[in-house]
């Protein structure tokens, strides 16, 4: 399971690197939706996969700030 192993690979990075993480999950998010939109990019399920992506990191930043 790949999932699996990326949200574990999360659980074990500090609250920093989540951010930067995140930061650059969303700049990936912003470069994919501008090639959609110019109809440059092959894989739009990728766009899916980063917004969970995201939702995964958040979450993760989350319970690491209420422990």
């Amino acid at each position: 399971m790949k999932t699996r192993a990326y949200v574990e690979d999360l659980r074990k990075k500090s609250v920093e690197d989540l951010n930067k993480e995140l930061v650059s999950a969303k700049k990936e998010l912003f470069n994919l939706r501008f090639q959609n939109a110019t109809n440059q990019l092959d894989n739009t399920s990728r766009i899916n996969e980063v917004r969970k992506n995201i939702a995964r990191i958040q979450t993760i930043i989350t319970q690491n700030s209420n422990k």
